[in-house]
This record gives C-alpha cells, sequence and structure tokens, in this order.
C-alpha cells in the first residue's frame, strides 16, 4: 500500500492497473477515467517513441509540468501511481508570458534523461 499523505502540495492522486483502470483516487483526481485515458495515452506514446528522441529504456517516471501544478506518473509493480501537486510562487512576470508546459521523462539510469519543452495553446 503506497501513502501518498507524505506528498507535498498533494491536491489529487489516482492508481491505476496497467491498462489503465483506476484501482484507488481521490482529490482533484476523484474517479477521474478522462485523467486515467489520458495518462495512459502518454505512457504508450513514451512506450513508442522515436529511439533517436527518447534512447530505448523503460521509462519510469514522467513528469508534465503546468503553470500552476504538476503531475508526477510513476510505473510500479505493474501499477501506474499519478499525484497531481500545487506549483506556488509563480511571479507577476511568469504570468505575463504564455505558459510553457514541460514533459519529462527518467528512465531508470539517470544518464539517459530527455526532456521536452511543448509551447500549449492558450
Amino acid at each position: 500500500m503506497v501513502s501518498f499523505a507524505k506528498i507535498p502540495d498533494l491536491v489529487g492522486y489516482l492508481v491505476l492497473t496497467e491498462y489503465g483502470a483506476v484501482l484507488e483516487s481521490d482529490g482533484d483526481l476523484k474517479n477521474d477515467e478522462n485523467c486515467a485515458n489520458i495518462i495512459t495515452s502518454i505512457i504508450n506514446l513514451a512506450d513508442s517513441a522515436d529511439e533517436n528522441t527518447l534512447p530505448k529504456s523503460d521509462c519510469h517516471r514522467i513528469s508534465v509540468i503546468f503553470e500552476n501544478h504538476s503531475y508526477t506518473i510513476c510505473l510500479s509493480n505493474k501499477k501506474i501511481y499519478v499525484a497531481k501537486r500545487a506549483i506556488h510562487g509563480v511571479s507577476h512576470q511568469q504570468q505575463s508570458s504564455p505558459p510553457v508546459t514541460t514533459i519529462g521523462f527518467q528512465a531508470d539510469d539517470n544518464s539517459s534523461n530527455s526532456d521536452l519543452n511543448v509551447q500549449q495553446s492558450v
């Protein structure tokens, strides 16, 4: 059993099967089947990425960072754990620029990290 209680600024979580079915949920993500489908699609996209773009290694953690919240997706024991966390301290100068969504993939070994910055449409 995983405890989400110790995660700072947690506003919601999901625990999914490896196929995307919701096992547990709470907070902003309580019973959020749509988010579960999106998370599953992101994982499938990471698995099918071109080897030149994302070196072929098992991806175990994915971070999706928005302007005021982030999602951390972890794969462990054939389950998918998703934590939604609030981001505090956004300055006025940052708010005036267009929001940027950052998607980061982290493999098992820290030597092959790749980041992809995507401009989020407003």
